[in-house]
């Protein structure tokens, strides 16, 4: 697995456990363990993205950098075509 791969695995991992959280604090809002953690993951989601969209190129359209002069998103391979191992 390259460092792209690495980073991609990471940030879906940290989409997991956002979402399943979510879903937790949908059912137990005044629950502040579950809130802290929810913004623990948030802001390492956050700088994964970062680092991925900085190195890699944007995951999503909403991910083109601020400095980009074209548009990025289509002239490379979407996050999701890899080779299958």
């Amino acid at each position: 697995m390259n460092d792209r791969e690495k980073l991609l695995k990471t940030i879906q991992m940290y989409d997991f456990s956002l979402y399943e959280l979510n879903l937790y604090l949908d059912t137990h809002p005044n629950c502040q363990r579950a809130l802290n953690y929810f913004k623990k993951y948030l802001t390492l989601k956050n700088k994964a993205v970062d680092e991925y969209t900085r190195r890699f190129g944007p995951i999503t359209a909403e991910h083109l950098n601020d400095d980009a002069t074209s548009w990025e998103w289509a002239t490379q391979p979407f996050p999701w075509e890899r080779s299958c191992d």
